[in-house]
């Protein structure tokens, strides 16, 4: 960032702002957009040999940014990950051009390279419910093994994100027959709460030995700290270890089997998105594709002429 000039660095802090103030924007993506939109200016930093004023940036080409893509796909990133940082420029770049009145063709003709979407990886039923019974044996204190029970069922139950689990507070307690959850981009929407998740949380309460005060986190680490989202993750590595599942076994994978499951029994795409909170009905559709391979599966399985 030290490389970029000072009109530009405002530029970018200015946009990342508006990302937050308009679109509320979650601080990890905007940390994400921070890292990428300041890299893509450092290159141009060093591609033309001095830093870049706000009027140099409306002059870039198609071929300085063929230069930028080919030097960030030489020092090792990805295909996924390059159409992600290029997305960041693109949305800065817009921004900038309706800001400063000028054509941005060059940045937003550029194409991603092409790469293989990929599903969500989910658990079998059957390994699900084998996580949620396995999950307690992986600690000796029993609020703990009771707190990540919660927790696990939390995800799998209700699908949620591991950073939405881990944002209730006491006020959330005792859990009742839905949750009010705040998502990605500051969206809020209510969630069902399955009795074994309400009767997880409700034991865990029972048991952990830190005050539940309104504002106070409902998930303790041992420590009396608010838990951090690596333990769970952990804890799920153990699990999954024990049980033989793949390192796809993780806590967002269950996640992933709560919204998979929920289709193969016959719920609607439109309800599933909205209990997933997603933007984008085209993000949902991802377990449409997951949904097909494991019926082709059963048919390739029972058909007499398979």
């Amino acid at each position: 960032m030290s490389l970029i000039s000072p009109a530009c660095r405002d530029a970018l802090q200015n946009w990342l702002a508006s990302q937050s103030a308009l679109k509320g924007a979650a601080e990890n993506t905007l940390t994400a957009y921070r890292s990428d939109v300041g890299e893509f200016l450092s290159f141009m930093t060093l591609h033309f040999s001095s830093p870049q004023g706000l009027g140099a940036l409306q002059k870039i080409t198609i071929g300085d940014m063929r230069a930028w893509m080919a030097e960030t796909r030489k020092a090792g990133t990805g295909a996924r990950s390059l159409a992600r940082k290029l997305s960041a420029v693109k949305s800065f770049y817009r921004w900038l051009a309706d800001r400063e009145g000028f054509e941005p063709s060059a940045v937003l003709m550029a194409r991603a390279p092409k790469f293989q979407k990929k599903l969500p990886r989910p658990l079998a039923a059957e390994a699900a419910k084998a996580v949620l019974d396995t999950v307690e044996l992986q600690s000796t204190t029993d609020w703990v093994a009771a707190r990540d029970v919660a927790v696990v069922t939390l995800l799998y139950g209700c699908g949620l994100r591991i950073s939405e689990a881990l944002g209730l507070k006491g006020s959330d307690a005792p859990i009742a027959d839905v949750l009010r959850i705040t998502g990605k981009g500051g969206k809020e929407r209510v969630v069902p709460v399955i009795r074994a998740a309400r009767d997880a949380v409700d034991r865990y309460l029972t048991l952990c030995p830190y005050p539940q005060g309104a504002h106070s986190p409902l998930f303790y680490g041992v420590r009396g700290g608010a838990l951090n989202p690596r333990l769970i993750q952990s804890v799920m590595a153990r699990t999954r270890a024990q049980l033989g599942l793949p390192a796809t076994a993780t806590p967002h994978a269950l996640r992933h089997s709560f919204a998979t499951h929920l289709l193969e029994a016959g719920g609607d795409l439109r309800s599933i998105q909205e209990l997933l909170g997603h933007a984008s009905l085209s993000t949902t559709q991802a377990y449409t594709a997951v949904d097909t391979a494991h019926l082709m599966d059963v048919y390739n399985n029972a058909h007499p002429k398979a």
